[in-house]
Formats: C-alpha cells, sequence, structure tokens
C-alpha cells in the first residue's frame, strides 16, 4: 500500500495543500500536507474500496543542541490513507492532533505508513484497526479526553453513536 501511496504522489496532481511551522523547545517544524485523489492506483488492493484521499506529509525539522548551539536537520516524509476527503487544513490538522493522543495515552499508537513500528501494522488485528478508527472518529468530533469519551460512550451507546462519521 505504501508504494501504491507514494506512486499516486508522484504521479498524480496534487488537491490541495497546507503549510505550517510549528516552534517549540529548541525546534522548528516546518509540515507540508499535500492531498491526492488515489484514482485507480488502489483498486487492485483489498483497500481500494475504501480509500478516499491520500495524504503525504513533508516534515522538516530544525533541532538546536543547547551544548553546542548548532542546528541538525531531520527530514521525514509519512503517508496517510483516509476514508474521506477533506480539505489540506482539516487533515494537517487532525494528524497533529494525533499526537494529542499518544500523550494522553501512552499506549495507544499513531497509524501511519511508514514512520513507525506501531502495533496496527506490526501485528494487525481486528480489535487494533477498530481502535484505531474508533480514536480517529472522536477526534473528528472534536473529543479532548478519549478516556472520558470511551466510559461516556460505554455507559451510553447513544453517545458514541452521534459522532459524525459512523
Amino acid at each position: 500500500m505504501l508504494q501504491h501511496c507514494e506512486h499516486v504522489a508522484a504521479t498524480a496532481a496534487q488537491i490541495a495543500t497546507a503549510d505550517s511551522r510549528d516552534l517549540a523547545r529548541n525546534r522548528q517544524e516546518d509540515r507540508h500536507v499535500e492531498v491526492y485523489a488515489p484514482g485507480g492506483a488502489l483498486s487492485d488492493g483489498e483497500w481500494g474500496t475504501l480509500i478516499a484521499a491520500i495524504v503525504r506529509v513533508t516534515r522538516s525539522t530544525l533541532i538546536r543542541s543547547a551544548a553546542t548551539g548548532m542546528w541538525k536537520r531531520r527530514e521525514e516524509t509519512a503517508f496517510y490513507a483516509s476514508s474521506v476527503m477533506l480539505p489540506a487544513e482539516t487533515f494537517a490538522s487532525a494528524i497533529r492532533g494525533h499526537w494529542a493522543v499518544e500523550n494522553e495515552n501512552h499506549w495507544v499508537r499513531d497509524v501511519t505508513l511508514a514512520e513507525d513500528a506501531s502495533r496496527i501494522r506490526v501485528n494487525p488485528g481486528v480489535m487494533a484497526r477498530l481502535r484505531s478508527q474508533a480514536l480517529n472518529i472522536a477526534r473528528a468530533n472534536g473529543v479532548k479526553n478519549i478516556a472520558q469519551a470511551w466510559w461516556s460512550g460505554a455507559i451510553d451507546p447513544a453517545v458514541t453513536l452521534s459522532y459524525r462519521g459512523l
């Protein structure tokens, strides 16, 4: 799937882009988000009919060493597959905001292609995929505290069923 996403990004015209810069803790991170329509590039795989957008995020990070005062550059590119087409700014916000899930619940792992060895790719079970989808839907619906949302949803399933995207 990663190869298909890379192929789409290399050959198709981007639909939308968004740029951002974060400055914090001796670090400057520039992000460039590009959104692509997969077209027929994914039609031969099991996920082809489920993917409406491919998002490529290119990050360029400068990290300042307090000891030397020198800057070290780090570059990385990550691909995301989405079942809905959204504006580039929305994808950028969701991807950046997803790290709040990681910080809030250290046992939740990021679900990206070629960015980390997340549990969903290392040991892809049905529950890991469902949990990942549930987190993305909750965040898209403005949930700030995942633990509280899960508790509320367990007490009253109508809360969860009212989310957009279900």
